[in-house]
């Protein structure tokens, strides 16, 4: 696959000094990118990048060949170019539909550029990009850029809102609840927290929390609608251990927005503690024993129940549960 990027890289850039037709000569370069994983993308990104500029160089014509230089034409892949003048001048320049995931990726990375005027740029450009481009790609390179942006160090608020404003479109929102749905793979628990933030789950943590497919997923949702919030990491700080030995660590530092939950602890608790994995059934135990107080009769159903579970950490929750329900018991006896 790298040979195959080479190539097609090489062929690009051949057919730009040529001063032929781009169009027709990027169907092989979209094929391959279109099949690149994007978990490998900073490895991608510097490839393509150093391919396309060697290739630049050496298909250029002499330059005494004054009349054979094509005039300047800018493309995709001056996004990731070497020269930051360029690379804001080709974001303004975009006109239309990212042809897949990765080309748009790689317009929603500018916004993490070590560039402050190509930073601008994305930020004016990208919302326009996002309204012509297929929503499968934009859906795909935004669950890309949520799950990692956390480690962008030159990303700042107002880059994160213009992406946020991105999130909310109507048919951007319905494919991400879908995928957050359907998905079998990939980070989409930390993609619900990260979408948290917005108001388009608001409305849908019930469906979420029944339906999703990833047990994480619908773990993660049944403790928002416990909790009645929903928390997501918004960076990282860093935390001295021992000042003396300058030794420290990262933190992350979480953030939360409230989460209006129009469902009964009762039901919730219901729902949750017969789901198929143990990983939800043991977020229902942990709320069963923080709620002992609160649930009163229905308590000991519940905590026999989890008490009986196959999983040992969910029995051992409701053993414990058990135990602090006879000891209220006793208590309660012996005061009469």
């Amino acid at each position: 696959m790298e040979d195959n990027v080479k190539s097609a890289v090489r062929e690009f850039a051949k057919s730009i000094n040529s001063g032929g037709k781009v169009a027709a000569d990027m169907t092989s370069l979209i094929d391959l990118t279109s099949q690149l994983p994007l978990s490998g993308f900073n490895q991608w990104e510097r490839l393509i990048r150093s391919e396309f500029a060697v290739a630049l160089r050496e298909s250029a014509p002499p330059k005494w060949k004054v009349w054979s230089r094509p005039s300047e034409l800018l493309t995709w892949l001056d996004l990731i170019s070497w020269d930051g003048y360029r690379r804001e001048r080709a974001l303004r320049a975009l006109v239309g539909a990212a042809p897949n995931t990765f080309f748009f990726s790689l317009a929603v990375r500018r916004l993490n550029d070590w560039v402050p005027q190509v930073r601008e740029a994305a930020r004016e450009k990208l919302p326009e990009l996002a309204e012509a481009t297929d929503p499968v790609y934009v859906v795909e390179a935004l669950c890309v850029a949520l799950a990692s942006w956390n480690s962008w160090g030159r990303i700042e608020e107002i880059d994160k809102d213009v992406l946020l404003q991105i999130i909310c479109k109507e048919k951007i929102a319905a494919s991400l609840r879908n995928k957050l749905i359907s998905s079998t793979t990939g980070p989409m628990s930390s993609l619900l927290s990260q979408l948290g933030r917005t108001p388009i789950l608001d409305e849908y943590i019930e469906e979420i929390a029944a339906l999703a497919v990833q047990p994480s997923v619908r773990a993660k949702a049944y403790r928002s609608l416990f909790e009645g919030r929903i928390a997501w990491i918004e960076g990282r700080t860093w935390k001295w251990t021992d000042i003396r030995y300058c030794e420290g660590r990262l933190v992350p530092v979480l953030a939360e927005k409230k989460v209006t939950v129009q469902t009964p602890l009762f039901e919730l608790l219901k729902n949750s503690s017969v789901d198929r994995s143990p990983i939800v059934r043991r977020v229902s135990a942990e709320i069963l024993i923080r709620e002992l107080p609160s649930l009163s009769a229905v308590a000991r159903g519940f905590a026999e129940q989890f008490a009986s579970d196959k999983s040992p950490s969910v029995s051992e929750r409701g053993q414990f549960a058990l135990k602090r329900l006879e000891e209220a018991e006793n208590s309660n006896a012996s005061k009469k």
